[in-house]
């Protein structure tokens, strides 16, 4: 018999034991304290707890694939860029072949209108000299 229960075949089973232990919480910190004193205990609890902890080494060794996670984006991004701007050159030439062609297209209109002007002004002039005189002679 231990704290007033029964031990054995028909005593606490491990489920009694652990809903005690939830409903003293001191009992469990002094069964803890408890533990921790005995050596190899320790050793297993602490191994335990070091396969679920992160060591120097694991974190150099994520910091080392996010750095080279980090530079191949980078280095995309840099490739992106120079890729844009030399889109952007591109594009650039290209407008200055269009502004140059529309100058051309701009002389060559002027040029067909002054010569449209100058072939028919001396017709139109014509024209009107041969209307007033059937108006103005009789």
């Amino acid at each position: 018999m231990v704290g007033g229960y029964f031990l054995g075949e028909r005593g606490l089973s491990a489920s009694d034991i652990v809903a005690l232990f939830e409903k003293d919480p001191s009992a469990l910190k002094k069964l803890a304290e408890l533990l921790v004193t005995v050596p190899d205990i320790r050793l297993a609890i602490v191994e335990g707890v070091m396969r679920e902890v992160a060591t120097k080494r694991d974190l150099e060794a994520l910091r080392k694939e996010l750095q080279e996670y980090i530079d191949k984006r980078i280095a995309e991004v840099r490739s992106e860029i120079a890729e844009i701007r030399s889109e952007l050159g591109r594009l650039g030439d290209r407008a200055a072949r269009l502004e140059a062609r529309v100058a051309r297209l701009e002389g060559q209109v002027s040029l067909l209108i002054k010569i449209f002007i100058a072939f028919n002004v001396p017709i139109l002039i014509g024209i009107i000299g041969i209307l007033l005189k059937m108006v103005l002679a009789p």
